[in-house]
């Protein structure tokens, strides 16, 4: 293989290594806004739960007990 085509060879490759870079980043981008996402759900489930506990009185009687 002579100088040019190893040249041609390496450039190929990265060619090759700057596209699985730019997608590996996209595919980063999109799970860190999944992320995101997913935390603003669990946080407002969190707060719901807690509004459902305080509004239950505490030690009171289930409902078939009576």
């Amino acid at each position: 293989m002579n100088t040019e085509e190893r040249l041609t060879d390496l450039e190929i490759r990265l060619t090759h290594q700057e596209d699985m870079i730019d997608e590996l980043n996209k595919v980063i981008y999109r799970q860190q806004v999944k992320i995101s996402d997913l935390e603003s759900i669990i946080k407002e489930l969190a707060v719901r739960l807690v509004d459902i506990e305080s509004d239950r009185p505490l030690n009171e009687q289930p409902p078939h007990y009576c």
